[in-house]
């Protein structure tokens, strides 16, 4: 991980949502939650409250609930997961990668960014920009992300961790088309956020689950050119 932790509350993080970005126990817990997706679900199992009184401090927040601030302040920085494979190429060693830096990653945020969808959808559902389907979009993503992870932990990955087999072209090609599959569902996703861009004004719930879907576009990207450029192409 790419972060220095110091003495006094504070950690520098680079390469989040919003670029390099230092976090600090002064900082509103709103902001935190915008810029370290991730967060919210942090937050809300310390019952730290980053939406309505997302203005308050981390440490005031923090205090308030007798938490250890500096504690809370590594928990955050270990949501921090850089892209860099640093040179992985050996197919157990990059299986093991992926497993630990997409799969893994994955199976945490989407629960989160569909909980995030549902609250922004019931709570602004009168505003004219509130994204409307995301939530069941995002449950339709992480259902059909589980399964085809299923496949690849019990079937695919197996096989390669033995060096391959002559019916190997067969699932790796049955994976590569359900990527091509993720990239539609990913266009969605873009279109039903906008992007990304929440409105002027928006909750810090509706930039959180926003900044959340950016990184998991970014992810499941890197996901998918890893398995199929680097991994894949050693077997076909």
């Amino acid at each position: 991980m790419n972060a220095r932790v110091p003495h006094h509350e504070h950690i520098t993080l680079s390469d989040t949502t919003a670029g390099p970005f230092v976090l600090n126990a002064s900082q509103a817990i709103g902001a935190i939650a915008v810029q370290i997706p991730g967060a919210t679900a942090v937050f809300r199992r310390l019952k730290l409250d980053f939406c309505c009184g997302g203005q308050v401090s981390l440490r005031e927040a923090a205090e308030s609930k007798n938490l250890n601030v500096q504690a809370v302040l590594e928990e955050l920085a270990s949501l921090h997961r850089p892209a860099s494979l640093s040179g992985l190429q050996e197919p157990v060693a990059l299986i093991d990668h992926v497993l630990e830096r997409y799969h893994a990653v994955h199976r945490e945020q989407l629960p989160e960014l569909v909980r995030m969808a549902r609250r922004v959808e019931a709570v602004h559902r009168e505003h004219p920009q509130v994204p409307a389907g995301l939530a069941a979009h995002l449950e339709t993503m992480e259902q059909e992300l589980l399964e085809h992870m299923w496949k690849e932990e019990n079937i695919l990955f197996p096989m390669l961790k033995a060096g391959g087999n002559p019916f190997v072209d067969q699932p790796i090609s049955k994976m590569r088309a359900e990527h091509v599959h993720h990239g539609v569902a990913l266009e969605r996703l873009a279109e039903l956020s906008n992007n990304g861009n929440p409105p002027q004004g928006a909750c810090n719930t509706w930039r959180a689950l926003f900044a959340g879907i950016t990184q998991l576009n970014d992810d499941l990207i890197n996901h998918i050119h890893l398995e199929n450029n680097v991994l894949f192409a050693q077997f076909t």
